[in-house]
């Protein structure tokens, strides 16, 4: 039997499974937390890394849009001194935004688990 395509689709899956999950350093939050810690919103901030048109259709009262493709380009205007929530629709894309800002020093970074399916609390359309 040929052992290497079997070694690479291994590979391949762990590859996959370590891109979802975030790096070392960043903390993993569910929604539920999210909406408690939201109760004390001061020194927080909340960054929404889906497409705009996602965004639009509903998305956490106070978040600021910031598509994963833009995250690179737009640290300098993201603080560094407060709590960063990231969120997405499920919890991919925030992680790999987080990998990003956790490469450019970025210290209390917390990635939303679930992302926007999970959350139960209200949405602001527009």
């Amino acid at each position: 039997m040929d052992w290497l395509p079997v070694v690479l689709l291994v590979l391949l899956v762990i590859f996959i499974i370590m891109r979802m999950l975030p790096p070392r350093g960043v903390k993993s939050v569910s929604a539920d937390e999210l909406q408690e810690v939201l109760k004390q919103p001061k020194g927080k901030q909340i960054i929404d890394v889906r497409e705009p048109n996602e965004y639009r259709r509903g998305h956490i009262q106070g978040a600021r849009n910031i598509p994963l493709g833009q995250v690179r380009s737009a640290v300098s205007g993201i603080p560094k001194d407060k709590e960063t929530y990231l969120i997405c629709e499920s919890g991919f894309r925030s992680a790999q935004a987080a990998r990003i800002l956790k490469k450019e020093g970025f210290k209390n970074l917390y990635n939303v688990s679930g992302g926007m399916k999970r959350w139960k609390g209200k949405v602001v359309s527009k």
